[in-house]
């Protein structure tokens, strides 16, 4: 590698071009400090003479030059491990710091022996890893934060993270490795060692100060001293590693003990070590005492107190308010009271049992819920959470008290408890609930929950890993097995339905017993199918993801319980100004409106006839407007879903839709090529922009409502003048189709996001391009700044959002956890969540500071895309977004295998001549090759880098073709499964394939709207029919292959001459994209799926249409004809496959697999809204 590079001539005059823009001159000051180099180095790079590599790559990005562009070629020799090596090395100077949620540096008493003693072990013996023992309350954190403060500018980086909620080794790691790589590396090791090897090269790299602070979190309780919790044995390979490879860093860690690992590497003389602390001395000691107030005592009283508590900050703490509040702040009376016992201190935890008997019933419960919490918690928050309702005053009080005690704290947003109280909590309930579920006498159990479902998702992570397992684990060696602890757990429900003398019901059901329950039963994996929960109160039950047939709910309140949602393909996301309601829009043609804090769905919109695709808030919140590939724009009251006005004009679909700042008028950008301006009150069409020559993907109005944007896939960006409808100017750099626009808050910076995987930074005023960011690895397709801003964020096709410096250009955070497309991203007005809606049929809710996952909406609808006959009749098989293929014996309507395997939607099925072998092919980039006898995968081709939309067989069942969205077509050797040619000539996606009878020939269509027809042998490209005025979805060949038929989104299907390569008849009648089309056997009949929700059925010489088969609800995705031709099948988004009678167009059966929640009984529940009803209604629940 070379240590040092120089600019070429070429590059000089990009970089000029680049500090012009800037506005700074050649060596500006701005410039050299933001690269954390020298005026004197900035001349030598200008005289191109060789400076360091790091310094170089920094000076280039500071103002957004890839570097790669501006050395000279001979120069560049560096592999990509280095490369992201020195880019961190450049860039460690901006943002290095991340704290992790590390307590602010408190009141410090003494201990500066051992700091002196910690900082000599680090920066003079570079010990590589030190470990802070000692018990809890002793000061272990608070010391640990000292001392990353006074190291911070002796390391490159400085990594705070808590292991408190005991996070999995491999989220840690991943964190770290990407905070350390400056969030440039995002395609890490699969595995945990790989992970830390990676880690590894990072801490060679840079000099970084790791802090695991908490790490008792991790180990085994009990006997088993310093052993790891089952499934956390990586974080001792992690020990081990850091503590025996050569590197320039340091870990440091705080534990009550040591992990087993530790001791085998840990001594005097080696790099490893660990650091007991001690308790604080008399004078120190008493420092803590002057905080509380004014103490009476001599030096022997002093000595004889804090010994005896020995120095421990924290029971110090707490002592100092015992003895202030009970005994007049008089040292000696408190001691005479320690005589009259028996009490010895040998722990922290011997004085926590003292004070919590001395609690009341209100401040016990208190502490129990702030335990169960985990993080700081609001007292309208802790109100809600008790069973019986408790006025605020006496919130206070308890608070107040337990404050004065030292027993929880209060942070900027709520009150907490220390970890070594919280533990202690923790510990006392998973010692209480298992007696409490023994002997039936149920007490906490009804007036806590174990886990909250409504928590942000890392927090019932927590709850889960740290309270219900360790309770699970308790009971199953109590009853010694699975059935009977799920016998008596069902004893106990029904407890709560039998009269008990003296008790009324409703106090007995009135509580958290039935939720508990409930989360207990799904931790132990019992399928709760067929279970009878009515009538009871079922609170914070986590239901999401679970199946559900037949379970019984009638009459319960189910206030707080979480189940899945009804979420297909979402597209777009907008937070309401006053960040309360968040609403979504999908491809189900409805927009949902949430309440984010709650997550409770309040209201569904529904009207639009096609994919909803863009949603904004007006100003005031009151109106929401949605732009639908229906062509239409909808303004909708927000309080009730009421579609108040419709806005026509597009002729095409509306991909964006913006209100200005006043919130009077709108904006929306269709495909047809404009952007039309409309009245918000009388839906008039006020003005419309012309000039765009692609689809207008994206619009923004400026923050003070002059300047609209627009993106398009012409690959520019155009700002127009609102009030004149005139064109201003044209922003040009992408390469691709713009997705996204944005305006900051000043509104003087425009970003867009582009196809071509980079996002460009625009000057409003002037057009130019001020700085272009890269970092992900496909399309952006959304744009966001925050409120303050700040900060931008971006989500993309690499199913990450990246969060970036708007000023410096630097990537600060990479969010990961979407496992599929990301399409839209907004930041909340109050700036300090994110959320992101993805393909994965999911919206996550980013605390985007921490990086932490706070909410996640997880969505199930069964769609059915493919259908397929197996060549002798007796089976179909179908594909569906729940990323499975099944296979149905229709005769009989009985499903007889369900094939899993595929990790995302399954796009297409086709059988093999000979009917043994079934070919699906996935978003996930896959084809599986199926054994139909015994539903074994026996291959998984891989090749294609995109969605493969279409797979089908040759004729003699040798040859395997496949389209994709990555614009080619492969064909594949069926018997080895290798890739044997690719076709290339199309221009975008490919969404369907099919081979001539003959097998010399093969068909594809395309979005650029043709199809093009291949010689198999040779690959060549033999003619373009050209003709449809949309997408082209499918295409299949006569019989004879005289004909192909062909149909697209402009709503027609079309019958080609392949003789002479003219469209022989033209067939109407869909009144929506057309997405199948399908030859019957003897090839005198067609059928067509349209997103009409019809299937209809033509005649070949006539081009007439016979009949129209209506009994779908949704749009209908694919057809297949049966053998003999008699039956047609359809699959279609209502999550039905339709069979219907060829000759008569009448619908035969109806096939469905059973849904999420089939025959789920909620009548008269109570704490749902009416639009949760619903939709559990529609995941299959009666009422």
């Amino acid at each position: 590698m070379m240590n040092s590079v120089r600019a070429s001539e070429s590059g000089l005059k990009l970089v000029d071009q680049a500090r012009r823009q800037k506005r700074w001159n050649k060596t500006a000051v701005a410039w050299y400090t933001s690269a954390f180099t020298s005026k004197a180095t900035l001349n030598r790079f200008w005289g191109r003479q060789s400076i360091r590599t790091d310094t170089f790559m920094a000076i280039c990005s500071a103002v957004g030059l890839d570097w790669e562009k501006v050395v000279e070629p001979d120069e560049i020799e560096i592999d990509q491990m280095e490369l992201t090596a020195l880019s961190t090395t450049a860039l460690a100077g901006i943002g290095h710091l991340d704290w992790g949620g590390a307590p602010e540096p408190r009141s410090f008493y003494g201990r500066m022996q051992e700091l002196n003693t910690l900082q000599e072990w680090i920066l003079q013996d570079n010990c590589c890893l030190v470990a802070l023992l000692g018990m809890g309350g002793i000061g272990k954190t608070t010391l640990a934060v000292k001392l990353a403060h006074l190291l911070q500018d002796k390391f490159e980086f400085v990594i705070w993270r808590s292991l408190r909620n005991a996070p999995p080794l491999e989220e840690v790691l991943a964190d770290m490795i990407q905070f350390l790589s400056v969030q440039q590396e995002t395609n890490l090791p699969s595995s945990v060692d790989g992970k830390i090897l990676r880690l590894i090269q990072y801490l060679q790299t840079a000099r970084c100060l790791l802090v695991l602070d908490n790490t008792e979190s991790i180990l085994e309780s009990g006997s088993r001293t310093g052993g790891y919790r089952e499934g956390y044995a990586g974080y001792g390979e992690l020990l081990r590693t850091i503590g025996e490879t050569s590197h320039n860093s340091c870990l440091v860690m705080t534990s009550r003990e040591a992990p087993q690992d530790l001791t085998l590497l840990e001594g005097e003389a080696l790099p490893v070590r660990c650091f007991p602390l001690k308790g604080l001395p008399e004078t120190h000691g008493q420092e803590i005492f002057k905080e509380k107030g004014n103490f009476i005592g001599d030096d022997t009283q002093w000595m004889t107190l804090i010994e005896r508590y020995a120095g421990n900050p924290l029971a110090l703490k707490m002592v100092a308010c015992a003895v202030r509040d009970f005994f007049d702040s008089n040292i000696a009376q408190f001691l005479d009271f320690l005589k009259e016992g028996s009490f010895i201190f040998d722990d922290i935890r011997d004085l926590l049992d003292r004070h919590f008997q001395r609690l009341t019933s209100t401040e016990k419960e208190l502490m129990y819920w702030l335990a169960i919490n985990r993080e700081p918690i609001s007292l309208e928050e802790l109100q809600e959470d008790f069973v019986c309702y408790l006025c605020a005053t006496d919130i206070l009080e308890a608070v107040g008290s337990l404050q004065r005690r030292s027993l929880i704290e209060k942070t900027s947003t709520g009150f907490t408890q220390q970890p070594v109280v919280m533990e202690y909590m923790i510990n006392r309930l998973i010692e209480q609930i298992p007696e409490e579920i023994i002997s039936q006498n149920i007490a906490i159990f009804r007036t806590h929950s174990l886990i909250k479902a409504s928590a942000p998702d890392y927090v019932r992570d927590a709850q889960v890993c740290l309270i219900l397992e360790p309770i699970i684990e308790k009971l199953l060696s109590s009853f010694g097995s699975t059935k009977q602890l799920e016998n008596h757990l069902l004893e106990i429900l029904s407890m709560l339905r039998a009269p008990t003398p003296g008790v009324k019901k409703s106090t007995l059901q009135m509580g958290y017993v039935s939720g508990n329950t409930i989360n207990l039963l799904t931790q132990l994996q019992i399928d709760l199918n067929g279970y009878d929960f009515s009538g009871l109160t079922v609170w914070q039950a986590n239901l999401q993801g679970l199946t559900l047939h037949n379970v019984n709910f009638a009459g319960c309140d189910l206030a707080g319980s979480v189940f899945t949602e009804t979420l297909g393909n979402m597209l777009s996301a907008a937070f309401s100004p006053d960040g309360r309601m968040l609403a979504i829009c999908d491809t189900d043609f409805q927009i949902r409106l949430w309440h984010v804090q709650t997550g409770k769905l309040l209201v569904i919109c529904e009207g639009h006839t096609n994919w909803v695709r863009s949603v904004a808030f007006s100003g005031d919140g009151k109106t929401l407007a949605s732009g639908s590939a229906d062509h239409t724009v909808k303004l909708w009251q927000v309080s009730d879903g009421r579609c108040l006005q419709t806005c026509t004009g597009h002729t095409d679909e509306v991909f964006s839709v913006a209100f200005n700042p006043q919130g009077n008028t709108l904006i929306s950008g269709s495909s047809d090529q404009t952007v039309r301006l409309w009245d918000a009150d009388t839906a008039e069409c006020l003005n419309t922009f012309t000039g765009h020559t692609g689809c207008v993907r994206s619009v923004a109005f400026s923050t003070n409502g002059k300047t609209l944007a627009s993106g398009s896939d012409d690959h520019t960006v155009k700002l127009w003048d609102a009030s004149t409808g005139s064109w201003v100017r044209t922003c040009t750099g992408h390469t691709s189709g713009v997705r996204s626009v944005a305006f900051s808050t000043d509104g003087k910076t425009l970003a867009s996001g582009s196809n071509d995987h980079t996002v460009r930074l625009w000057d409003a005023r002037t057009g130019s391009c001020v700085s272009t960011h890269t970092g992900h690895s496909s399309g952006v397709y959304s744009v966001a700044f925050s409120t303050d801003g700040k900060t931008l964020a971006t989500g993309s096709g690499d199913h990450t959002v990246r969060l970036w410096d708007y000023h410096t250009g630097i990537c600060l955070k990479t969010l990961h956890g979407h496992t599929n497309q990301i399409f839209s991203v907004a930041f909340s007005p109050q700036g300090n969540t994110l959320v992101c809606v993805s393909l994965d049929q999911t919206v996550r809710l980013w605390d985007w500071g921490t990086g932490q996952c706070l909410k996640t909406w997880q969505g199930s609808t069964d769609w059915v895309f493919p259908v397929a006959f197996s060549p002798d009749g007796k089976t179909l098989a179908s594909g569906s977004n729940d990323n499975t293929v099944r296979l149905w014996d229709y005769h009989s309507d009985r499903c007889i295998s369900i094939l899993h395997g595929h990790t995302a939607h399954v796009c297409s099925v086709a059988f093999s001549s000979d009917g043994k072998t079934v070919a699906s092919s996935s978003r996930d980039e896959t084809i599986r090759l199926w054994d139909i006898k015994t539903g074994e995968c026996l291959k998984i081709l891989h090749g294609h880098t995109d969605w493969i939309y279409s797979v089908t067989f040759s004729g003699d069942g040798k040859t395997l073709a496949s389209g994709s969205a990555d614009q080619t077509v492969r064909l594949w050797d069926q018997r080895t499964g290798h890739c044997v040619s690719t076709l290339e000539g199309h221009t975008n996606q490919i969404w369907s394939v099919a081979f001539s009878s003959d097998g010399k020939t093969l068909a594809s269509s395309n979005t650029d709207q043709t199809v093009r027809l291949w010689d198999v042998s040779t690959g060549e490209c033999l003619k373009t029919l050209q003709g449809h005025g949309n997408r082209v979805k499918s295409v299949a060949f006569s019989p004879k292959d005289t004909i192909l038929a062909s149909c697209s989104t402009d709503e027609t299907v079309r019958l080609w001459d392949l003789s002479t390569g003219q469209c022989s008849k033209l067939l109407r009648g869909h009144n929506n994209w057309v997405f199948s089309v399908a030859f019957s056997p003897d090839g005198n009949t067609i059928a067509s799926g349209s997103h009409d929700q019809t299937v209809k059925v033509w005649d070949v010489s006539t081009g007439e249409c016979r009949h129209t088969c209506i009994g779908h609800t949704h749009l209908v995705s694919s057809v297949a004809f049966s053998g003999d031709g008699q039956i047609i099948a359809s699959g279609s988004q209502d999550q039905t496959v339709r069979l219907w009678d060829t000759k008569t167009g009448k619908c035969l059966k109806i096939l469905r697999a059973p849904r999420l929640y089939e025959a789920m009984n909620i009548t008269g529940v109570t704490g749902l809204t009416e639009a949760q009803k619903a939709t559990l209604k529609q995941l299959g629940a009666i009422a």
